[in-house]
């Protein structure tokens, strides 16, 4: 733990740095693709592993694919938040090297977290939706054949009474 808070944080910085280059837009863009890329998908995830029909050992694999997925986020977090020298260092790195990256992964992520939110909704919505145009579709049916019956009957009754 103490190497990896003394070490990745500062390691992180650079890697971000060497990607953006000082590029003010180049930080904007790679920083709403991190936030919304590593918020978005380890959510989607985390929300697959949170159904009721998964079983424990399903769920445990998800949150894990979860965590896996949103380690680009939580190591850039983990410079914002960070209280150690390598957290500040690696501050200093993105100021300089990484401008606008911190600022637009947190952007990237609220636009992530909001997408998700709504995939979800559109995912439940369109599942109700099934559900009614099955229930819709039985009811029509039902309908239907009590009409088709009602007729049949009148038919025979016009028949017997020597209407037809």
């Amino acid at each position: 733990y103490f190497i990896g808070a003394a070490t990745i944080p500062r390691w992180w910085a650079q890697r971000i740095g060497d990607q953006v280059d000082g590029s003010i837009a180049a930080g904007t863009g790679l920083g709403l693709f991190y936030g919304v890329v590593f918020t978005f998908l380890p959510l989607l995830v985390l929300s697959f592993a949170l159904r009721r029909d998964r079983s424990w050992k399903v769920r445990g694999w998800l949150a894990g694919a979860a965590v896996a997925l949103a380690i680009p986020n939580l190591m850039s977090l983990g410079i914002v938040l960070g209280t150690g020298s390598a957290a500040h260092a690696g501050e200093r790195i993105l100021d300089v090297e990484g401008p606008n990256f911190r600022a637009f992964t947190l952007v990237g992520a609220i636009l992530g977290a909001v997408a998700v939110v709504g995939l979800r909704y559109l995912m439940a919505s369109r599942r109700r939706a099934k559900g009614r145009a099955s229930e819709l579709r039985g009811e029509l049916r039902r309908r239907e054949e009590a009409e088709r019956a009602a007729a049949e009957s009148d038919r025979s009754a016009a028949e017997g009474r020597g209407d037809g």
